[in-house]
């Protein structure tokens, strides 16, 4: 039985109340949708998205910061004490890219060691690009790969002293991440990416371009539906 396709002026409202983070619940009371319906859309969104920054090729120019984060439960069911905070941790290290006055790229990765952060960069940054790191060891070599241009931040040291010597952006970005995230009480190990990368498209954005943003993203899929015969949406 096929679904019954809703009209572009409902979809505007379903994506609208998604981008002003109305949850499922209080959507589909708002829009009088199921909860069901409601729910299919918001995870249709995200796939949305997190397919549309995945195919995103361009490389990031210019001064670019680089930082990692890790996220997971602070003590997961059964532990006996909280995990170890940072490296070394037992929680999901995910690696943040940052083009000032740009786009910000994030990946999930193993581990935290210099083959795999430098290979991660050598993916995403131009060569021209100045890259701006903090003090880990990760990050030594980049001349060796390419990188003639980058700037050790310390951070026990006043280290911006009016030369942009800073990762102010991606470290503000792990903050708007985490504050966000933190609002849906866990995230499933399967969705977490899905979410990563709706942080890395919500951020910074004015509401009326987000809206734009997703409702072309949505139209072309419902194109690409129509041309294979789908109805789903």
């Amino acid at each position: 039985m096929k679904r019954r396709r809703l009209s572009d002026y409902k979809i505007k409202k379903i994506i609208r109340h998604f981008v002003l983070d109305v949850n499922a619940t209080q959507t589909s009371e708002l829009l009088i949708h199921s909860r069901a319906t409601i729910n299919n859309y918001f995870r249709r969104f995200r796939e949305l998205i997190y397919q549309s920054r995945m195919n995103e090729k361009n490389l990031l120019v210019g001064a670019i910061e680089v930082d990692e984060s890790y996220f997971g439960a602070a003590r997961p069911r059964g532990a006996p004490k909280k995990l170890k905070r940072g490296r070394g941790s037992l929680k999901q290290p995910v690696f943040g890219i940052f083009e000032r006055n740009g786009q910000v790229y994030t990946e999930l990765v193993p581990d935290c060691k210099k083959a795999t952060l430098h290979a991660v960069i050598l993916g995403k940054v131009s060569l021209d690009g100045v890259i701006h790191r903090d003090g880990w060891r990760g990050y030594n070599g980049l001349v060796d790969v390419g990188f003639d241009k980058h700037l050790r931040v310390n951070h026990n040291e006043t280290y911006s002293l009016g030369k942009g010597q800073h990762i102010n952006g991606i470290e503000s970005f792990w903050s708007f991440v985490k504050r966000r995230l933190r609002r849906f009480n866990g995230i499933a190990k399967h969705t977490f990416e899905l979410h990563l990368k709706e942080c890395e498209w919500r951020w910074k954005k004015e509401t009326g371009t987000l809206e734009q943003e997703l409702f072309k993203l949505f139209k072309t899929l419902r194109v690409l539906n129509r041309s294979n015969s789908y109805d789903d949406y």
